[in-house]
């Protein structure tokens, strides 16, 4: 078990006082120590199937609480029109924007300023395995990899080597795409005559 001072960030080189990221940080890790169950959140995103006979797109509402809708469609490489972002888009998309965010909270924790950023995540598939035509090729995406760009001030190459290390250290998605995560279905079935 992990004492209280293995989290602390109380000999980090950091902009503590001026940092809302650490002022928030502390609060929360008083929280999570005092009640480690608190720290388990769950994300979600749901599609609820509308226009079932269009096979090309559809509409996930991501987030329980706030329903954000996004149009989805089919990638032309597996038979879809592409005309809105399909899932491996977003897949993309998660990994991109949570990588950024990583690196927004780490840079405002050490007072880096930040003048740019542009992150742009890529997932290489060969389609060949989800469209059966040859069982040697895996199903899901073969590769991923992350351009990132990253222009600030008041800083030095080591502190911005940290930075990277830490974000790719402690970025959920990136984490667990390297990873990988088991995924569990419960599946109710009907047929309606």
């Amino acid at each position: 078990m992990m004492s209280r001072k293995d989290y602390s960030t109380k000999n980090a080189n950091s902009n503590k006082g001026g940092s809302v990221v650490h002022q928030r940080h502390i609060l929360l890790n008083e929280k999570y120590y005092a009640d480690p169950a608190s720290a388990w959140i769950t994300d979600s995103a749901e599609v609820i199937g509308l226009n079932l006979q269009d096979p090309f797109r559809t509409t996930v509402a991501i987030n329980d609480k706030m329903k954000v809708p996004f149009k989805i469609g089919v990638h032309k490489a597996v038979g879809g029109d592409h005309d809105f972002p399909n899932p491996g888009d977003l897949l993309c998309a998660s990994l991109a924007s949570c990588f950024e965010s990583t690196i927004r909270l780490i840079c405002e924790k050490l007072g880096i300023e930040l003048i740019e950023t542009k992150i742009r995540a890529n997932a290489q598939v060969d389609v060949r395995g989800t469209l059966m035509i040859d069982k040697s090729v895996p199903v899901g995406f073969q590769s991923l990899h992350i351009d990132a760009l990253i222009i600030a001030k008041n800083t030095n190459e080591k502190l911005l080597n940290t930075l990277l290390k830490g974000a790719k250290h402690s970025c959920i998605v990136y984490q667990t795409i390297k990873k990988g995560t088991p995924i569990t279905l419960n599946a109710d079935i009907k047929i309606n005559n």
